[in-house]
């Protein structure tokens, strides 16, 4: 597996324009764009810094991934997953699974902005979500 870089940090928030205030006024990010991921259940917008990116996720709805997180963190948003970009998503998962990594997406899906993305089991990174994803 060829990871290419860290490709975004994503941070659960409970408010978009609360969530954005911090990452624009304080840390001088320009807002890139935001997306609604319909599948996800989730609202993304992404602040680039360097070749990397910050992602705010806010749930779009109660039982969605970002809202359980929120519920499981006493309410409050924080830092939710790490994704790193590799050059083949497809490749990178069977290795995972020949490496005997519990995976959430064994096949990759579409996120935000059209990427192949798939999720590693907390169980087997130490306690953090881990995403991989391949643009293009």
């Amino acid at each position: 597996m060829k990871i290419l870089k860290i490709d975004h940090l994503g941070i659960a928030v409970n408010s978009m324009e609360e969530g954005s205030k911090f990452w624009t006024d304080v840390m001088g990010l320009k807002l890139h764009g935001s997306e609604t991921v319909e599948e996800q259940k989730v609202t993304t917008a992404f602040f680039p810094v360097g070749e990397s990116e910050v992602e705010l996720l806010i749930s779009t709805s109660p039982d969605g991934p970002i809202a359980k997180f929120i519920e499981k963190n006493g309410g409050k948003g924080g830092f939710q997953h790490v994704a790193f970009q590799v050059e083949n998503i497809e490749e990178a998962l069977a290795e995972l699974q020949e490496k005997g990594v519990a995976l959430i997406d064994k096949t990759p899906r579409i996120g935000a902005g059209g990427c192949k993305i798939a999720f590693l089991h907390p169980k087997a990174t130490g306690g953090i979500l881990v995403e991989i994803s391949q643009r293009g």
